[in-house]
């Protein structure tokens, strides 16, 4: 059924549709707008995807500094190209995770620490560090793996402070070693050829563009209400602990300063004043609204199997599962949780020349990914991470980016569109050549992009809008 056809049938084009505010002549010259476009051909881009293997003379060689779940995310990359990268140490407070590394790269047992200060007692020992501890973590470990000589691949958010951020930048550049963060979108196969294409001028110039980081329901209870980022007085708030990712897309995609930002948003819903009548501290603990709160540890973990690797279990086995929400935080109910991360956010910035953005970020959507729209003054772009949809004004023809990058056999399981594992390959090729500019993004724009987190949260507690400079 095409658009005009539907809306026929609701009766939008009846004398009704005064009533409800709908304008009948424009709908109906805008129905039969997208009918014609559809109808017409759509070109297929085409941007050749950057193979993840690099050429590189000798095995860039890594210490991974926290072995949970991203520190092993990026040491697949030594699992498939070994000839590029090799982990030759690992520190740990978990014995568990630190022995599964050791065994799985053949690592000597005098390198595998409990604590990262142990590394750097130590002569040095590997070209690099990936630092992948939670967020209080990074800044320490980041300081002295600079000052030891090691070039560093840093989770994201850099540290959990302005004035931490700005620390390491300043170490980066004393040490002159290279600082590549983990902003994996940039490194993604679909956000690349977006930029691409804004780049190249076939939409005008850039005016404005809209993004929006949906969280997905049972996401936002996981990490950031029952799981480790749910204190941002701990960890970092949730405009950089989830979406400094989202804040550094929009700054790589103008390609110029941010002036000014302004940000809303609370915690609407996880909080006790919330919690249904008669609800217990654990799901587990027989709680009579189990069977239809969305939000139920045993529905997400347990039935449906999510987010398990928390648990470091052998095997997805719900009598394992079950035992771990009774002793864990994850069994927790969202609503006697000691969280404070706001679940809904939204932000405004102005860029040199004028360009503008909005952000939101939201946790009450059934789906995650990112949907971004961006608006030239000849074209627009609209894509939601795994297609895009370029629209030129004067003649209506559209192109479509729909790379299925997960079907590319060596992108299979590559992690947030093919960009977890595309951040170590820049970052193996940067170290193996000392050359920074190999890597999307200089350490200096990375610390820029966070600042724009900083001064939102600054822009959200005073309700003003504030310069970030």
């Amino acid at each position: 059924m095409d658009r005009l056809e539907f809306l026929k049938r609701l009766g939008v084009l009846t004398v009704g549709a005064s009533f409800i505010g709908v304008d009948v002549e424009a709908a109906t010259a805008e129905a039969a707008a997208d009918d014609a476009v559809a109808a017409k051909d759509v070109e297929k881009l085409d941007f050749p995807i950057k193979p993840l293997e690099t050429d590189v003379d000798k095995p860039v060689t890594v210490v991974i500094i926290g072995a949970g779940n991203r520190g092993r995310t990026y040491a697949k990359y030594a699992e498939r190209f070994p000839d590029a990268l090799r982990v030759v140490g690992c520190a740990d407070l978990n014995p568990a995770r630190r022995e599964a590394m050791r065994k799985k790269f053949d690592i000597p047992s005098e390198n595998c620490f409990s604590h990262f200060n142990e590394v750097f007692a130590r002569e040095k020992m590997a070209d690099a560090v990936i630092i992948s501890t939670p967020d209080n973590l990074h800044f320490e470990p980041c300081m002295k793996a600079l000052a030891a000589g090691y070039d560093v691949m840093l989770e994201k958010p850099v540290a959990p402070t302005e004035k931490e951020c700005k620390q390491i930048l300043a170490q980066a550049h004393k040490y002159n070693r290279i600082v590549g963060v983990c902003h994996v979108l940039r490194y993604a196969p679909y956000f690349i050829a977006l930029k691409q294409v804004v780049d190249s001028g076939v939409i005008g110039d850039l005016v404005s563009i809209q993004h929006m980081e949906p969280i997905q329901y049972a996401h936002m209870a996981h990490s950031y209400v029952r799981g480790n980022w749910h204190s941002s007085k701990e960890t970092s708030p949730i405009i950089l602990a989830k979406s400094c990712h989202d804040l550094d897309i929009i700054r790589w995609i103008v390609g110029k300063p941010c002036e000014t930002i302004a940000a809303e948003g609370s915690l609407h819903l996880f909080k006790r004043e919330n919690m249904p009548a008669g609800a217990p501290e654990r799901c587990t603990d027989g709680c009579p609204h189990e069977a239809t709160c969305p939000y139920s540890a045993i529905d997400i973990y347990e039935r449906k199997k999510r987010h398990t690797y928390v648990f470091d279990l052998p095997r997805k086995d719900p009598a394992l599962i079950h035992e771990k929400l009774k002793t864990t935080d994850y069994g927790r109910c969202v609503f006697r949780c000691d969280n404070d991360q706001c679940d809904h956010y939204v932000a405004t910035m102005r860029f040199q020349g004028g360009i503008t953005a909005s952000f939101t970020m939201d946790a009450f959507t059934p789906w995650g990914g990112r949907r971004t729209r961006i608006m030239g003054t000849r074209g627009f772009i609209e894509g939601d991470m795994k297609k895009f949809v370029v629209t030129d004004f004067r003649t209506g023809k559209q192109s479509v980016w729909d790379k299925k990058v997960s079907e590319i056999p060596e992108y299979k399981d590559a992690g947030h569109g093919g960009g977890d594992l595309g951040v170590v390959r820049d970052f193996v090729s940067a170290v193996a050549h000392k050359d920074e500019s190999l890597l999307s993004s200089s350490i200096d724009v990375s610390i820029e992009s966070h600042v724009m987190g900083f001064k939102a949260e600054k822009s959200r507690l005073s309700n003003k809008k504030v310069a970030v400079k």
